[in-house]
């Protein structure tokens, strides 16, 4: 287990590599850059400026240089954020993005694997009905478009709830709702699918023969077996909600990393726009590596050599 986790830690370092080449040559190739958008300067207030940050190299001997500031810690500056260190942006609103994304996934957690157990228990019946009818209109909806229509109805309409901001628990209800509908939905259909092959088994039969109480069998033997299908949508899950989050802070005025990403690619901001794709990348690879450790917890058959 602990050679696995190295091995796994170890690749990441490759994989930022590869996804800092990928997400540079981009930035580069795309027509225009970090003033472009602003009032035309004269151009050599623009070329002081390229100066300045070394835009006036070619492109790979910029890369060059920033590896070799990555390799030392260093994200680079924001061009638009007063020269402030790409790192220091990072750790002050990582913290919002964080708890964010860790309620959503929660409540995704919870709600999914409940939805989808019960489901799959009470099959064909009016609880069976309406978490399909659930999952069917979750799956449809994106998060954008459920975060809209909650601030139409809640905010704009009823008045109920504060329409940005963050910091209080009437402010994290939309924006945790909107991000974690989906997941919440894909999370019940795999739950449920598992859990239906799960009751089929011999052995659910035999353990029901044996006169076990209902709630052992489902918790014991239905549930621990029917969760590795589960974690393994995890990962790609909690990646979808940091992701989401994107437009949901943008949505809500959270100021969270998500909305300073948004407005980093309009604003051609290139240090921001790294720093935050491999911190994305960070956590990506971080949690896929964590769900397949939960495989051997879950299921003790699974070895990891």
């Amino acid at each position: 287990m602990l050679a696995f986790t190295i091995r796994r830690i170890l690749w990441l370092f490759p994989v930022l590599f590869l996804v800092a080449f990928i997400t540079f040559s981009l930035m580069h190739f795309v027509p225009g850059g970090p003033w472009s958008g602003q009032k035309k300067l004269p151009d050599q207030a623009r070329a002081n400026l390229e100066r300045k940050y070394g835009l006036d190299k070619p492109v790979y001997e910029q890369f060059g240089l920033y590896v070799l500031d990555l390799a030392q810690g260093d994200l680079g500056v924001s061009y638009r954020q007063s020269n402030r260190p790409v790192r220091d942006i990072l750790m002050e609103q990582a913290p919002r993005t964080a708890v964010l994304g860790l309620m959503a996934l929660t409540v995704a957690v919870v709600l999914g694997v409940s939805l989808g157990l019960l489901s799959a228990i009470r099959q064909n019946s009016i609880i069976d009905y309406v978490s399909v009818v659930f999952a069917t209109f979750g799956a449809s909806v994106p998060s954008f478009v459920l975060g809209m229509l909650l601030l139409i109805l809640f905010s704009a309409y009823l008045h109920w709830l504060p329409s940005s901001g963050w910091g209080t628990w009437q402010q994290a209800i939309m924006p945790v709702t909107a991000l974690s509908v989906l997941p919440t939905a894909y999370i019940a259909r795999v739950t449920r699918a598992s859990m239906l092959e799960v009751l089929q088994q011999d052995y659910i039969r035999t353990a029901r023969s044996k006169g076990l109480r209902e709630n052992t069998i489902v918790l014991r033997h239905i549930l621990r077996n029917g969760l590795i299908p589960v974690l393994t949508v995890i990962g790609p899950v909690a990646a979808a909600l940091v992701t989401g989050s994107f437009i949901i802070e943008y949505l809500f005025s959270i100021p969270g990393i998500g909305r300073f990403f948004v407005t980093s690619i309009a604003a051609r901001d290139y240090g921001m726009i790294m720093g935050t794709t491999l911190f994305y990348t960070t956590v990506v690879v971080m949690a896929n590596l964590i769900v397949d450790l939960l495989y051997a917890v879950a299921d003790p058959r699974i070895k990891y050599q």
